[in-house]
């Protein structure tokens, strides 16, 4: 079994549906509310573990209501929560959805996220040491994100960098990942001065540029390839993003070549999003392969 580790946020996600979403200075009647746990850390943590991965989560969530139930949760979905602090004067992580029109708006509340220092992950250091690969995204400091992709590069452990959500990035984070997944929009944000065709040129498998219900495209070192999607009819996309990440680093560290990779992680993805809550959909590893034969 390949070990992951995760460094990220842990959240509780506040979920209002709607018919359509308000514009600014409007009121309009929502459908329904629900929680359900979330954060794009432990989104991808608990999606690589249904499908398979020995997973370790290393992250923080306040010392109140919400941090414990969001704990039992990883508990209850078999990831190893020995790295997951709870942190006191500090509330746990929030994600605030509406969800309307087919579509997803998210306003994210980082709370505890913000004690996930690098002196917090140098403490996790046995389980990124152990790991297969290491996946991060952008919900936690990035003085973090620039340690961890040093000690990636030092012990020489795959680092999958999911830039969500997105916001400029130094040049050695980039050359120290091993793979960075934004969608379109935010490969625009992090490479402002390149065409996305420039930037899957010139950083040739290792930027996987998202595209929705087209795909995913990159480039394999010899030309631009678009890895298909699988259509489905779409219930709630919220964690369609964390779990094709889980998905695409679960194939990738078990040696699969990154087309077949993509193609699990767009699978997993497709799954995800018939049902409702970021991780309410995610497949586990026997739905995918059965969907994928």
């Amino acid at each position: 079994m390949i070990k992951v580790a995760v460094v990220g946020s842990i959240a509780m996600d506040l979920v209002v549906t709607s018919v359509v979403r308000p514009g600014a200075g409007e009121t309009v009647l929502g459908e329904g509310f629900v929680m359900v746990p979330g954060g794009k850390g432990a989104n991808q943590a608990v999606a690589a573990a249904r499908l398979g991965a020995d997973v370790s989560m290393i992250g923080c969530v306040g010392d109140d209501h919400y941090g414990q139930q969001l704990i039992d949760n990883l508990k209850h979905n078999g990831v190893s929560v020995k790295y997951v602090k709870p942190v006191t004067e500090v509330s746990t992580g929030t994600a605030h959805i509406v969800l309307a029109e087919g579509d997803n708006s998210i306003v994210v509340v980082k709370g505890a996220n913000d004690c996930v220092t690098p002196e917090y992950v140098e403490g996790a250091l046995e389980a990124i040491k152990e790991a297969n690969i290491v996946l991060v995204q952008q919900e936690i400091p990035f003085n973090t994100i620039e340690y961890l992709s040093g000690v990636c590069a030092n012990y020489r452990i795959p680092l999958l960098l999911n830039p969500a959500p997105a916001h400029l990035i130094s040049q050695n984070v980039i050359e120290q990942a091993t793979f960075i997944t934004p969608n379109e929009h935010e490969a625009k944000l992090l490479f402002p001065d390149m065409s996305l065709e420039g930037v899957l040129n010139q950083y040739a498998t290792k930027v996987l540029i998202t595209e929705g219900s087209k795909g995913v495209r990159y480039h394999n070192g010899k030309e631009e390839v678009i890895v298909p999607t699988f259509k489905v009819e779409a219930v709630d996309t919220t964690g369609a993003g964390d779990t094709f990440n889980g998905a695409f680093a679960v194939a990738v560290a078990e040696g699969k070549n990154i087309a077949d990779s993509l193609r699990f992680a767009n699978r997993a993805a497709s799954l995800s999003v018939t049902k409702f809550g970021a991780q309410g959909g995610m497949p586990s590893r026997k739905e995918v392969e059965e969907s994928l034969s």
